[in-house]
């Protein structure tokens, strides 16, 4: 695709305004995701779990630069154009003042947004490798996931050309190609990496608080992830974007609320943010294509969808999805496609009787897993061979935390200097 030449003309000033403010508020969401996942693990685990988010914002970010965004974005035509870009806009070549289409967005403009998709689909993916994965290796295969995984499965979605795009499937801001991709490759991973050996489930959360921090600045940021994705702010479909995102997770959060009350006998705050986030991924997908009303019952079933998955993970324990990521992410996802397909404005089964759309969006779904599942095999796979992936077993028993980083969550106690203690102040502080 060949932009021309920024000019002031060309730029529509609100859209850019709303699409960089969305930029910012989805790269704080991958900060938001490393409190949340920090908060769930044991308490000599946190800092590794948190870096693991972390460094997905300098690796991606760079990965994104040098290839990642023209193999997502680039115009390879047809044919093999269907799968994967070109090196177009390797290292943002031909992006910087030109404009991107006829968006009235700036290239780099579009690109730094895109951008900040692929990081948090990196960071998604500790959800369930965290306690046990060597941090090298993890790096390493952030790296190789985003360009080999990530970014041919964006082009199919999104990118010109792009095979699921030309089916009709719909995918507003990334059910299919972040929270899908993600959660099955986090699955994946863990499969092959293996269990955790030291598993304390009974001691709960390290620490709530962080978990609902995390939540909040997620769905905090989730209204730049699902709004700036309409790319505009003069048709409406931001605003109703927002507010499908707002109602969504509120609708799933009570929806999980009560799930617990009525399971366990109790409510808890963690449950609390993790259903917001259940029903923040469910609504991702059309966020931009359903109405507000709708997205409640989006809310509550993508609630009880994800509640039931997780239980069922967990249970039948044939892989260790650590923090729930497949649970929540990649069923999440798929539940938040088939709901697109039933709620849809435009052709979806309530308002058409058809199961045209329907049909399509579980397709499209399907091939995010398979792609992603297989994809993400190889990769792993391919690491164990050339390289340790597993942290050692004693020092998985001990923490990562201190072994890896040289850092511990809690600070050691501090001995300070014993002074001694005049009469007269003894007096005064007496008095």
């Amino acid at each position: 695709m060949a932009n021309v030449d920024l000019t002031d003309d060309a730029v529509n000033t609100g859209a850019v305004a709303w699409v960089l403010t969305s930029a910012a508020l989805v790269f704080l969401m991958t900060a938001g995701l490393g409190f949340f996942y920090g908060g769930l693990v044991r308490d000599t685990n946190v800092i590794n779990t948190m870096m693991m988010s972390v460094a997905s914002m300098a690796i991606v970010c760079l990965t994104w630069v040098v290839f990642g965004f023209s193999w997502a974005f680039g115009d390879n035509g047809g044919g093999f154009g269907m799968f994967v870009g070109n090196f177009e806009y390797s290292f943002w070549m031909n992006l910087d003042m030109k404009m991107w289409g006829d968006s009235g967005l700036p290239g780099l403009c579009f690109a730094a947004f895109q951008m900040t998709f692929a990081i948090i689909a990196s960071a998604i993916i500790s959800g369930s490798l965290v306690e046990r994965m060597r941090f090298s290796a993890y790096s390493i295969m952030l790296a190789l996931w985003s360009l080999l995984i990530y970014a041919p499965l964006c082009h199919w979605v999104w990118g010109p050309n792009g095979w699921i795009a030309e089916m009709g499937a719909l995918d507003f801001a990334g059910g299919t190609v972040v929270h899908i991709s993600s959660g099955v490759s986090g699955l994946v991973a863990g499969a092959i990496v293996g269990p955790r050996r030291h598993v304390e489930k009974e001691l709960g959360p390290a620490n709530a608080p962080f978990v609902i921090l995390g939540g909040s600045l997620l769905w905090f940021g989730w209204l730049g992830f699902n709004g700036g994705s309409a790319l505009s702010v003069s048709d409406g479909v931001a605003a109703r974007a927002v507010a499908t995102t707002f109602v969504a997770a509120a609708s799933s959060m009570l929806s999980w609320l009560m799930l617990e009350r009525l399971l366990k006998g109790k409510s808890s705050s963690v449950g609390a943010s993790v259903g917001a986030v259940a029903g923040l991924v469910c609504i991702t997908p059309g966020a931009g294509f359903v109405t507000p009303g709708w997205s409640i019952v989006i809310g509550a079933l993508g609630a009880v969808w994800c509640y039931v998955s997780v239980e069922v993970v967990n249970r039948v324990n044939l892989v260790d999805d650590t923090l729930d990521a497949f649970g929540l992410h990649g069923m999440g996802g798929i539940g938040g496609a088939i709901l697109t397909g039933i709620f849809a404005l435009d052709g979806g089964l309530i308002y058409t009787g058809n199961f045209e759309l329907l049909g399509k969006q579980i397709a499209g779904a399907m091939a995010g897993v398979a792609f992603s599942a297989i994809g993400t095999a190889i990769i792993v796979v391919a690491l164990r061979l050339v390289m340790r992936v597993r942290i050692p077993e004693e020092q998985e028993i001990e923490g990562v935390d201190q072994h890896t980083h040289g850092e511990t969550y809690h600070s050691p106690v501090k001995k300070y200097p014993q002074t001694k203690v005049s009469e007269s102040s003894d007096t005064s502080d007496a008095v």
